[in-house]
């Protein structure tokens, strides 16, 4: 290692004003430490990405850098534009003038000390660093269930995943231009990222409880979300309505057959039940397969659109790094 290198962290915030402060005090405590330690450069900042927040979190990230401008920095973006969006919109605005970018959510539930580890893991080599749960003991029986059962559902559909990785990790600058490229509407960057390729490794950590507030992903987004990463990487699905079809296909001739059997052998009665159970079951396979079909034609009609994912407000920061 020459000369320490600039890291800017971008730390995407929706209705955050209650950790807001908190996750301030500790982000400048780390930043002053890695700086001492010559491992950043006092270039380094960390950008609060205003996400269409509805309380004071603008207002607290504008004090935040009226205070500090050599530590904070903040983006206000025009309107609400999703978590993934808003931090794409965070590495976007800063990918010309750091050297490396970190992405962390604001409620302090990643360990933050696990920064030292990815800044030395990206002086090793690695392009990219993955910050990846090693437990999950503060999670409901719940969500680790649903969580786990996520992440090899979607190793099984094909997409290539960081079992237990969120989206707590560094990127090199080399790997954000690449990012720029990647034009999708319906972001995953869970999948996204190791698309890109290059040399990365995992950092392990404990993720703590949230700090105060509460969490912007109840189980309705949760699985919109689940939804948009299976759809946005994987064919399989698609796959498996063809298979599907095929097996039924199979089952109806078997069935027609068994039933000419019935009428030649004079055996045949006539049943109400067998009938209606029998067009159920296929009525509610087609719509099924329309429904999967359905997500992909929509994605294909949002995507076709190029509408802009993000649209940045404002970009507050020091002069001297802009």
């Amino acid at each position: 290692m020459n000369k320490p290198e600039v890291l800017y962290m971008v730390v995407p915030c929706y209705n955050e004003e209650e950790v807001l402060h908190e996750t301030a005090r500790q982000l400048k405590e780390k930043y002053t430490a890695l700086i001492q330690q010559n491992l950043i450069s006092a270039k380094s900042r960390v950008v609060f990405v205003n996400d269409g927040s509805k309380d004071k979190t603008w207002s607290i990230i504008c004090e935040l850098h009226g205070e500090n401008p050599e530590f904070f920095s903040g983006i206000n973006l025009a309107h609400n534009s999703g978590h993934q969006n808003a931090v794409l919109a965070g590495l976007m605005t800063v990918k010309d003038i750091c050297d490396m970018a970190i992405t962390m959510d604001a409620d302090l539930q990643d360990d933050i000390n696990t920064i030292d580890a990815m800044v030395k893991k990206y002086y090793e080599g690695n392009q990219v660093v993955y910050g990846v749960r090693s437990a999950r003991k503060t999670d409901t029986f719940f969500k680790k269930f649903t969580a786990e059962s996520f992440y090899k559902f979607m190793q099984v559909m094909g997409a290539d995943v960081v079992y237990n990785h969120a989206d707590f990790r560094l990127m090199s600058r080399r790997v954000l231009q690449e990012l720029a490229g990647f034009k999708e509407v319906h972001l995953f960057l869970r999948g996204m990222i190791p698309l890109i390729g290059f040399q990365s490794c995992n950092v392990y950590y404990e993720r703590h409880e949230r700090f105060a507030g509460e969490s912007k992903y109840p189980l309705k987004k949760m699985l919109s979300f689940a939804i948009n990463g299976i759809t946005s990487f994987s064919t399989k699905p698609l796959k498996m309505i063809t298979s599907l079809g095929f097996a039924m296909s199979v089952v109806s001739i078997l069935a027609f057959l068994w039933g000419l059997i019935i009428k030649i052998a004079d055996l045949s009665i006539s049943g109400w039940s067998s009938t209606i159970c029998s067009i159920w079951l296929i009525g509610g396979l087609q719509l099924l397969c329309l429904g999967v079909i359905g997500e992909y034609v929509g994605k294909i009609y949002a995507e076709v659109k190029q509408r802009p994912r993000f649209i940045v407000a404002e970009f507050i920061n020091d002069s001297e790094n802009q």
